[in-house]
């Protein structure tokens, strides 16, 4: 059998005719249509699956001088210490997320508080990292 290709290289199209010289014809790469006979087969219900349980959200609502995670990760470093003065824009947390780094940075100035997690930690969305007052 043979099989006629059009192929382009570097901008040139070349007409290119392939045949097929097995000794087994069943092995076809390109089986003709409708060549291959199928039963169809009576549709199944889907299994009924059971809505997971949601992810116990953080606690407490978070508070004007909460830091949170602008995305789910892992916390790499924690670049400020409880106690210490920090300015609007200061980097306070490095999340990893698919080999990226993120870095979470203060969104208003003042004295940290409490820090909620620690490197090493899977975080969440929206979770709490620390708290600016």
């Amino acid at each position: 059998m043979e099989k006629k290709f059009r192929i382009t290289v570097e901008g040139k199209q070349y007409i290119v005719a392939v045949e097929d010289i097995s000794v087994d014809s069943g092995q076809n790469l390109y089986p003709e249509p409708g060549s291959m006979g199928a039963t169809p087969v009576a549709p199944v219900a889907a299994p009924v699956i059971a809505a997971a349980p949601a992810a116990a959200a953080p606690i407490g609502a978070a508070g004007p001088g909460d830091e949170l995670a602008p995305l789910g990760g892992v916390v790499q470093t924690i670049h400020v210490s409880v106690g210490q003065i920090v300015n609007e824009g200061d980097k306070v947390v490095s999340l990893e997320a698919m080999k990226m780094v993120t870095h979470v940075v203060a969104r208003r100035g003042g004295k940290v508080i409490s820090i909620a997690v620690k490197p090493g930690d899977p975080v969440d969305a929206g979770q709490t990292l620390l708290t600016i007052g």
